[in-house]
Formats: structure tokens, sequence, C-alpha cells
């Protein structure tokens, strides 16, 4: 008989969408001891992880709103959750605070950190890799998409192929459950004028965001990059209806396609699609989802090609909790390859398989 490892001390950043999620797995999954979650909303400082995490758990770790306070718990990784997307500069700073205190980090943001060559300065790579080199501390990053399904996938079924054209990762996906009202509202523009830009289509935000999985895959086939093009469309509501984050009046942006197209020789080589609907019957000539609700797709034009399709389900919620799970569930389960490994930057280029929690059948 084996010795059973000692758990893996951890914390975890945020208790929002994701964070709440990836709560769930660190209580539960005996390979992590939770020693602390930080939190920003004043109203659940107090509260027990479990209620936090939405289980009947009660694990007698409370909830502070101070990062510091969970540095000082000395884990030996934090899972960073809290939002990036409005606040990169902070998360960034976030990250480096808990790197100098030799603390590994795994989590969902900031997005660019997934593979940050190519999307980001060099300055502020040179300063993250290294400050976690001088304290023997590695970040590793991921989520969906950009995550797993635009870099794990395409790379595995890549590596069957004798010749490759072009890789295309989409996500196709009907948002109306998502309950964020920041990220749908304030950086995708829904439920807003068409003529008002949102954040997400800000010239740039679209290449810095996505540009990771773009360099990411790039860098793995061997090929260059020469510029990022991006293209987004948006329809109007035919007429007001409700979705999960609020109200949608008519005429505002109730559906967006966008793409990221990374460029050699002047062809696309490799892109990213995403259609994103707040109704199934909007705009039915952009690509459908290959289950109700929303799926994953990665196409692959060689030889052979491929069309693969991840559908994410969930016996708690729809495809949209689903996916949240599957995003959280990659940087969890990679926690302990990344407490393992050397100091630094890891992508998904680097990391060993990662295989997941003990299997329970039931």
């Amino acid at each position: 008989m084996t010795e059973q490892a000692a758990a893996i001390r951890v914390g975890l950043v945020g208790t929002g969408n994701a964070g709440r999620l990836a709560l769930a797995q660190l209580i539960d999954d005996p390979r992590f001891e939770l020693v602390g979650v930080c939190v920003h909303n004043p109203d659940k400082i107090g509260r027990d992880a479990g209620a936090l995490a939405g289980t009947s758990a009660v694990t007698g770790v409370s909830a502070g709103g101070d990062l510091d306070t969970l540095i000082a718990a000395k884990p030996d990784c934090i899972v960073y959750t809290a939002m990036g997307d409005t606040r990169p500069i902070e998360a960034f700073d976030d990250v480096l605070r808990i790197l100098a205190a030799g603390i590994d980090v795994v989590g969902t943001a900031p997005v660019t950190l997934q593979y940050p060559w190519g999307a980001m300065p060099d300055k502020a790579i040179d300063k993250i890799v290294a400050v976690a080199t001088e304290h023997d501390a590695s970040v590793f990053i991921s989520g969906v998409d950009p995550g797993f399904a635009s870099d794990l996938i395409p790379l595995a079924f890549a590596g069957t192929c004798q010749r490759i054209e072009q890789i295309r990762c989409m996500e196709i996906a009907d948002y109306a459950t998502y309950d964020g009202a920041e990220v749908m509202f304030d950086v995708m523009g829904f439920a807003k004028p068409l003529d008002e830009t949102p954040m997400l289509f800000l010239p740039g935000v679209l290449a810095l965001a996505w540009g990771t999985t773009i360099h990411e895959l790039a860098a793995a086939s061997g090929i260059v990059i020469d510029e990022i093009i991006e293209r987004h469309e948006s329809e109007p509501a035919p007429e007001e209806f409700e979705i999960a984050a609020g109200t949608v009046p008519k005429g505002t942006r109730a559906a967006v396609r966008f793409e990221i197209i990374g460029m050699v020789d002047g062809r696309p080589a490799i892109v990213v699609e995403h259609v994103t609907r707040l109704r199934g019957d909007l705009r039915p000539d952009w690509a459908q989802p290959a289950q109700d609700g929303g799926c994953y797709r990665v196409e692959i034009t060689g030889e052979p090609s491929y069309r693969v399709d991840i559908c994410p389900t969930s016996r708690k919620g729809d495809h949209n909790h689903a996916a949240i799970v599957a995003g959280v569930g990659r940087v969890v389960n990679a926690i302990p390859a990344i407490v393992a490994g050397p100091a630094g930057l890891r992508t998904t280029l680097d990391l060993p398989l990662i295989a997941g929690p003990a299997l329970t059948p039931g």
C-alpha cells in the first residue's frame, strides 16, 4: 500500500461565478487543505467558505478581505479567480504579490498570462518571470476559452496531423443564463446601443485577450504570426426581453460575432471565433452549437482535417454553468503539477498531462 501524500495547502481569492465553483472543489477534493479565502465584497467577510461555495459543508475557514492575511496563512498555492477583465493591472499586481511571497498561483486571471509572449509588453513579462524565479514560485493561468478548449484540445488533435493549413477555435453560446452583469454589460456591451463601443471591441482588446491563444498555438506549430486582425459585428434585439443579468431593451446589442485572426504570409493561419447570442433565434446564419445552449468547437484544416465539438454539461446547471466548472477544474487540477514543478511562468506547452481527481464511480 502506498503512503498517501500530504494535502496541499491552498487559498482562494475571489468567490464570484468562477471562484465559488473552484472553492467547492477545493473543499471536497482530498488532495487539498483549504487554509484561507479572500473576498472583495464586504458582505462576504466572515462567512464560512462552505456557505460561499454554495455547499452545506462547514469548513471553519472564514473569508477575509485582505490579501496579505491570506498570504500570511502560508498556503502552498493560491487559486486566483478575482475579476481580471475590468481590472487587469490590479490582477497582475495581486499575482506579483503572491509570487513575491514564494507562493505558487493558479487562476483564471489575468488572462494575458495564459501565454503572454507576443501579447504583453516584454517589460511586464520579464517582471513576473523574475519575481517568480527569485522566490521559487510559479504561475499558471487558464480557463476554457482562452483556455483548454483553445490550446489543450487543438494541440492534442494537431499532433495527429501530417499537414496543417489552419486551426480555428470557436465558442458558440447563448449567454442569456450567464449571471454576470459586469462582463455582460460593461465588457461585452450587451443591452447597450449598437453605436456605443464596448470595452471588448475597443481597438486592440480582442487581440490582447485572445492573442495569448494565437501566439501559443503559433509557437507550438513552429510559425510566427505576422499580424493579428480583429473583426466584429453585432445584432440588435428585435424587442425587449429579460436575461439573467437584467433587461435587454429593443434595438440594443443582443448578439455578437467576433474573430481574432493570426495572419502568416497573408493567410489566416490561426483563428479564434466567438458567436454569442442572448436568444437562440438571433442570427441563424451564424454558426450554430452542437448542443442546445452552446459548445466549443475546434476545426483543423489539413491532413487529416477535424471538426471537434466540446459540449460541457452539468447535473447542477446549464451549459454556461458547466463551462465555468470546466474552466476552474482545469486550473484547480493543475495545482499538484504546479507545486511540484519548476519556478516561473508555466503554460500548457510545458505542463505534463493533467489527469484530474481520483475516479469515483457512482
